[in-house]
């Protein structure tokens, strides 16, 4: 089962996706992708509110690169909260088109092969302004597609807004790639 909770930023979508991990009944292990910055108080303040909320039983793996092995190491007893894919995109800004395009298609591969419940959140950027900078539409970019490329293989795929999840998979239809 991989489920994709998106929308904007204060939406709810982490706690729903939090339930959506307690409903599974299985062992939960939360992989934060975010690095702590001890030099943003901001920053850690709003890490420490998503460690508030975990549950005592579950584990939290602290990642930055090796997502696709985690996925594909876990078994089908495992849930796997992933938040958020957005933090983990930031990450490799720096890569090559062709080095994100490996590494992007190495995180699909392993969802598709994990066998555990896998459950990730993603950050809609693009409903936004066009970022001035070059990075910043580089990032915009490379999460709107591989948030887009995950959601085509989810089961569910939830928008978070205001404090509500839709479900997509339910309400909406997918529109056709494209692409060339």
């Amino acid at each position: 089962m991989l489920s994709v909770v998106t929308g904007p930023s204060r939406s709810g979508k982490s706690e729903w996706a939090e339930q959506l991990a307690l409903q599974s009944q299985l062992a939960v292990t939360y992989i934060a992708t975010a690095q702590m910055n001890l030099e943003d108080p901001e920053w850690c303040d709003r890490i420490a509110l998503h460690q508030q909320r975990r549950p005592a039983d579950w584990q939290t793996l602290n990642i930055q690169v090796e997502l696709a092995t985690i996925l594909t190491q876990a078994s089908d007893r495992d849930c796997l909260l992933v938040d958020s894919l957005g933090t983990w995109v930031a990450a490799f800004l720096e890569d090559s088109e062709a080095d994100w395009s490996q590494r992007s298609e190495a995180l699909l591969q392993s969802l598709q092969n994990c066998l555990a419940t896998v459950i990730i959140v993603a950050e809609e950027t693009g409903w936004g302004i066009v970022p001035a900078y070059p990075l910043g539409r580089q990032f915009r970019d490379r999460l709107g597609s591989l948030t887009r490329a995950i959601s085509g293989q989810a089961d569910q795929v939830f928008l978070a807004v205001a404090g509500y999840a839709l479900d997509l998979k339910l309400l909406g239809v997918m529109i056709p790639s494209t692409r060339l």
